[in-house]
């Protein structure tokens, strides 16, 4: 079978043996055993009977019809049933094929597994022919059609004996039958892809990996290529094990090898989309890498006709950091062009891009809909949750919506992800630690419950078990920047500074447009003493904050650390109207009070310096550098003046002890640790 066809069913006509014509050029050898297919397993073969359509249907042909309508109704023990007879009388490999379909469904693999292993004639058996049986006494008669091989009532097919089947395998063959028979696997490639998916199914992933090969057989043959047309207009069977291939290699731990044969089976056919799906929802590659990928793929050659909505549809599912105006035209035509406006997979295209900038009130809007539209959308549900989470005034909801999906879905990993959300937005992280990993197992590539499994341990002020946790998933998804900005973050607060940048790094060459990742780096850039550049990056942060749908007063801590780059800067005009910012939107912050009274007090308004220390200190009572500097500033104000110096002497001296307090206030104040604050 040539590995640019697909596996499209037969129709019951034509599911009778045929066996491949050999043409010229089926002669050239391959590097591969796999790549040798001699049986046209479960396809048309080019041999057809001139008059076929003229021809009645025998007893196999009838029960053949009996079998697929009967997988087409889920009726799969009636259809193992007449399978099994056609088999017993046919013994041929595309009946097997069927059978052993029916049994994959049943979720009987080794049962499966052993029929597509067993020994087969490799060439149409002859059978002898049959005389028809007396009828009291009388030949019955015959009713011609076509060429006269048909009779009215023909007679029911002469069961064929099977070859040994048992442990022992084709080694129980005889001698002088080695050479006629084969086993499907060996016959064809569809059979062979069949046969790994039942060893997948039973975990047997060394056993899978060597029915499939470690990589594509077909690669270095004249048949493979991204440039080679699908012949019938399905899915390429080369594509699907190149899937299949990728699968074994996650089992397996070896995610680069993963992500290249994902690669390889969409690169070989734009419409495997479970290969598009793990690169993707699995973050193997990064934003940049995706584009490039999707953008290059050869659409035009594979799918001549549709090319242009199928890289429309799969460029709306690419994550949305960068390309906002390619982005958008894309959504638009999907709209416009193709009336998919109220499809689940575009609208989910729209709430990401909203995600994305943190207008988690429009996302949640969109998402509601899609769920309005479909009971269960796995890609837009995290989103869903999320958005829950963002909005206070839905946690109720998030409750109610986690209790029934458990009790409608409890096989859904996401149901018991939901539930762990709504135990994080509660504050018990303990309970919530215990779904996030109850949800790792039933799903170890769902990357939300890894990032919210760390937030537990950052939560409690655990780092180090953060680290680990956030270091876990990055590991996992390789092309996604969240991990290591969370990474980057933990750090910070445990001091590390080195490994800190070089997180924070590793997460920008990602994605450059998080204002949260903008912000961390400024805190590194504070640290480093570089304070025009930590101010730039403060401001660059805040500028892209402006289009979110986040309560302002998440933003707070970013302004507190403008401000403080400000002071640094001596720019207190710009410190004290950053400060004053950070008090209308929380006008309890203590930081706020304290680095605002410094501000009045580097600008010699001692009163109301004085006023803002104290409010600082009603809020921190126990704050050792605010009652530092509020001694000081009272120190300061109660300077008494000798009586008789005169009025300009009086004044020169009231001066110069002003200056000698601000000094002192000054040194004070760039003595105090005031680092800037993660937004973690």
């Amino acid at each position: 079978m040539d590995p640019n066809r697909s596996v499209l069913p037969a129709s019951p006509l034509r599911s009778s043996p045929r066996y491949h014509r050999r043409t010229k050029d089926s002669a050239s050898r391959y590097p591969h055993p796999l790549a040798t297919d001699t049986t046209d397993v479960f396809q048309d073969s080019e041999v057809m009977d001139d008059d076929e359509d003229d021809t009645e249907w025998g007893m196999v042909d009838r029960m053949r019809l009996w079998r697929h309508d009967a997988l087409m109704q889920h009726l799969y023990e009636t259809a193992a049933f007449w399978g099994d007879k056609i088999m017993s009388w046919t013994n041929d490999p595309n009946d097997a094929f069927w059978l052993a379909q029916t049994y994959f469904m049943t979720h009987q693999y080794s049962r499966a597994e052993r029929l597509l292993t067993r020994p087969f004639p490799t060439s149409p058996t002859r059978r002898p022919p049959i005389s028809p049986p007396a009828t009291n006494g009388h030949l019955p008669s015959f009713s011609v059609k076509g060429k006269g091989k048909e009779r009215e009532h023909p007679p029911p097919p002469l069961s064929m004996p099977r070859l040994p089947v048992g442990p022992g395998g084709m080694i129980e063959i005889p001698e002088d039958m080695q050479e006629s028979v084969s086993r499907l696997v060996d016959m064809s490639v569809a059979c062979r892809y069949l046969a790994a998916q039942c060893q997948v199914r039973q975990g047997n992933w060394a056993e899978a990996t060597e029915i499939l090969g470690e990589s594509n057989p077909f690669r270095e043959t004249t048949r493979s290529g991204p440039a080679v047309p699908n012949i019938d207009g399905g899915i390429k069977v080369e594509a699907s094990m190149c899937h299949l291939r990728g699968i074994l290699m996650l089992k397996l731990n070896r995610g680069d090898q993963a992500k290249h044969c994902f690669m390889e089976a969409l690169a070989l056919d734009v419409k495997c989309y479970d290969a598009f799906d793990q690169l993707v929802t699995g973050e193997m590659m990064t934003p940049d890498e995706e584009w490039e990928f999707v953008q290059g793929l050869a659409y035009a050659s594979q799918t001549p006709q549709d090319a242009e909505f199928v890289q429309l549809i799969y460029t709306a599912r690419l994550r949305k950091y960068k390309h906002v105006q390619e982005h958008a035209l894309t959504r638009q035509r999907l709209v416009q062009d193709y009336g998919l406006g109220d499809n689940p997979d575009v609208l989910y295209s729209f709430a990401d891009a909203l995600y994305t900038n943190f207008r988690f009130a429009d996302c949640f809007t969109v998402t509601s809909r899609i769920l309005g539209l479909v009971a269960v959308h796995n890609t837009t549900m995290p989103l869903h949750i999320a958005c829950m989470y963002h909005l206070s005034h839905l946690h109720s909801k998030l409750f109610i919506l986690a209790h029934e999906m458990v009790d409608r879905e409890p096989e859904n990993p996401v149901s018991w992800y939901a539930v762990g959300v709504w135990y994080l937005g509660s504050g018990k992280w303990a309970q919530a630690r215990q779904y996030f990993s109850k949800t790792s197992l039933m799903d170890p590539r769902f990357g939300p419950a890894w990032i919210a499994f760390g937030h537990t341990f950052a939560l409690e002020g655990e780092h180090d078990h953060a680290v680990t946790a956030y270091s876990t998933c990055a590991r996992m998804f390789t092309g996604s920047h969240l991990p290591l900005m969370f990474v980057g973050m933990e750090h910070i607060m445990l001091s590390n500074y080195a490994l800190a940048d070089e997180a924070l790094n590793a997460a920008h060459v990602m994605c450059d447009g998080d204002p949260l990742l903008i912000n961390e780096r400024g805190v590194m850039t504070y640290n480093h003493g570089d304070y025009e550049q930590a101010a730039k990056l403060f401001e660059e942060a805040l500028e892209l904050a402006q289009v979110t749908q986040t309560a302002q007063k998440a933003w707070a801590t970013t302004y507190l650390n403008l401000g403080t780059c400000y002071r640094k800067l001596r720019r207190l005009e710009e410190a004290k109207t950053t400060y004053r910012k950070v008090l209308e939107l929380d006008n309890r912050n203590a930081n706020a009070l304290g680095f605002l009274g410094m501000v009045y007090h580097l600008m010699g308004d001692l009163s109301n310096a004085i006023v803002r220390y104290h409010e600082a200190l009603s809020i921190d009572p126990i704050n050792a550098h605010i009652l530092d500097l509020l001694n000081m500033a009272l120190e300061s104000s109660s300077v008494v003046q000798p009586v008789k110096e005169d009025k300009q002497s009086a004044q020169h001296q009231k001066d110069r002890k002003v200056r000698e307090q601000q000094y002192k206030a000054t040194k004070k104040a760039q003595a105090e640790v005031t680092q800037p604050m993660s937004l973690g």
